[in-house]
């Protein structure tokens, strides 16, 4: 038998969750699902784009603040949305793109950009 998954989700540990909260709302237009605390402190956040969701997690240091973060792992978003109006957003908001909107011999419009903690996140407009 073959496993079979009906959603994937991430999990991201960062290491200031109000800015990294910040960058996914305002930079990508996330909304925030659902705060989570321990005896009044924020440690994690829930956020929602569509059918997506990540969970944004505050490094707690253990392994020390300064490891790198992000190396290996590229998120992949696609979106209806046109991908130059996103691409805008992100630059509005301060952000510099990896690569800008690039259209591919497939058909999809492809952008590239890191998240606060160098995670690479990748999205592709399906918006012809």
């Amino acid at each position: 038998m073959t496993f079979q998954a009906d959603s994937l989700e991430a999990s991201l540990t960062v290491n200031d969750l109000a800015k990294s909260e910040a960058w996914y709302r305002d930079a990508l237009g996330f909304t925030l699902d659902k705060k989570y605390d321990r005896e009044g402190n924020v440690f994690a956040v829930a956020l929602r784009a569509g059918a997506v969701k990540i969970l944004l997690t505050q490094d707690d240091g253990a392994k020390g603040m300064d490891r790198a973060k992000g190396q290996g792992i590229s998120l992949q978003f696609t979106t209806a949305q046109q991908a130059e109006e996103v691409a805008a957003r992100i630059k509005e908001q301060g952000s510099v793109l990896d690569t800008e909107p690039t259209r591919m011999p497939w058909g999809v419009t492809v952008l590239r950009v890191r998240d606060p903690d160098g995670f690479r996140l990748t999205i592709s407009s399906t918006h012809v």
